[in-house]
């Protein structure tokens, strides 16, 4: 008897008491969107206890001890999901790519991401998926591991470490046949599965190929992977429990991408008409990556005025026709050719290339957070989900540069910015 009451007594001393655990917060905005509905939902709280979104609605009561957070003129919202990141990269009219991969060492370019990963989370995102860390290995398995365990400030992270890409297709290049890739590993027919699975083994949650590129300078992009290859890499990524994600420009390399059954397209620069019909038929999501092509186009002198460059008039028409044919639309720019932090650039280029505000929004949130797996757990306010919640000034449904103007952030119901 004695030993069972020391037993309990010890249980009880080990259990966080009342005084211990965090006080609830309500947040008191202008109005909610909350990510799955395009209009928000004027008068609207918001209820935060632990981790988890507790309550929202038009009357949520205040609980004893409630802190509560006043956020007039402003619109509450889930955290939103950047769909495609490098935050191993920093702006090429910085450093070239190829210097970056070359020149820059791992340590320095692991330092540059946790000021990345910092910048990223102050903006508003608080969860990003990251499609290789392009030269720097499995450098984004620790990073994101350093964010998990709370020793440095940063948003929840999808990673692919190294990427797959076939053979003398990727880069840098070099004069020396025997110089192979490093800005991603390389694998053809069976070995690229082990290669996949290596790569899932290591920390992957998306396997990321690149299926058509450049084979020399100069030249146009071309089909690299095989359908037979790429399916077989789907199917072993699948059956782990792992997306896949294709870097596809050409619509060969698109249609052998889809068919296969990649779950994201990345950029579809030449996507036809008939390409996103069928990838419309098969559920296969675009990331159209529109601020990449607008910020090298800058980077190369153009001034934002007509004439357009070539590149940014064919993302136009690719990303018009992409809209038309009603494809799934994930919200990711390939931020790391432009700065970190400035993530809302690829949500105000779909706007202004014809995306309606709010499915910008519903993209950024809910839409990636369905296409990412994640709907269980984020991307929208509602209760029982994380506590992932961002507050901007104004209505981002009616203006969407709105979502620049960040009052607060809150992570897993901890509040890491407020103004």
């Amino acid at each position: 008897m004695t030993r069972l009451f020391l037993f309990f007594l010890v249980i009880l001393a080990s259990a966080p008491s009342a005084a211990q655990q965090p006080a609830p917060i309500l947040l008191r905005p202008a109005r909610v969107f909350d990510g799955v509905d395009p209009r928000p939902h004027a008068g609207w709280t918001v209820l935060v206890r632990g981790d988890r979104i507790e309550a929202v609605g038009p009357n949520v009561a205040v609980p004893a001890g409630a802190r509560v957070v006043e956020l007039p003129n402003t619109t509450l919202m889930p955290g939103m999901i950047e769909g495609h990141s490098h935050l191993f990269l920093h702006p090429y009219n910085e450093t070239s790519w190829d210097d970056q991969v070359l020149k820059e060492p791992e340590s320095l370019r692991t330092a540059r991401a946790v000021n990345h990963a910092r910048a990223t989370l102050m903006a508003g995102f608080t969860t990003v998926r990251d499609l290789g860390t392009e030269g720097a290995g499995y450098a984004d398995v620790g990073l994101k591991q350093a964010i998990e365990q709370g020793l440095i400030p940063g948003p929840r992270m999808l990673i692919a470490t190294r990427a797959l890409v076939a053979t003398g297709s990727y880069g840098p290049k070099s004069a020396d046949p025997l110089f192979t890739a490093k800005g991603a590993e390389e694998a053809d027919g069976p070995d690229l599965v082990t290669a996949a699975r290596r790569q899932i083994g290591a920390g992957a949650d998306v396997v990321k190929l690149y299926g058509d590129y450049r084979w020399r300078a100069g030249e146009e992009s071309r089909p690299t992977y095989s359908e037979a290859e790429l399916r077989a890499v789907v199917e072993a990524a699948h059956a782990a429990g792992r997306t896949v994600s294709v870097h596809a420009s050409t619509p060969e390399g698109m249609r052998r991408a889809i068919v296969a059954g990649a779950d994201t397209i990345e950029h579809g620069n030449g996507g036809t008409p008939e390409i996103f019909r069928l990838m419309r038929e098969r559920n296969v999501a675009l990331c159209p990556t529109l601020a990449a092509t607008d910020s090298i186009s800058r980077y190369r002198g153009w001034n934002g005025r007509a004439p357009e460059p070539a590149a940014v008039t064919e993302k136009r028409a690719s990303f018009s026709a992409a809209l038309a044919a009603r494809v799934p639309m994930c919200m990711g720019g390939d931020v790391g050719v432009y700065a970190h932090g400035d993530n809302a650039r690829e949500m105000e280029l779909m706007a202004g290339y014809g995306m309606r505000p709010a499915d910008v929004l519903i993209a950024a949130t809910s839409g990636n957070a369905r296409l990412f797996r994640l709907s269980d757990r984020l991307g929208a306010v509602k209760p029982g989900l994380l506590a992932d919640l961002v507050a901007v000034e104004g209505d981002p449904t009616a203006d969407l540069s709105a979502v620049r103007a960040v009052r607060l952030v809150m992570k897993n119901g901890e509040i890491v910015r407020q103004r």
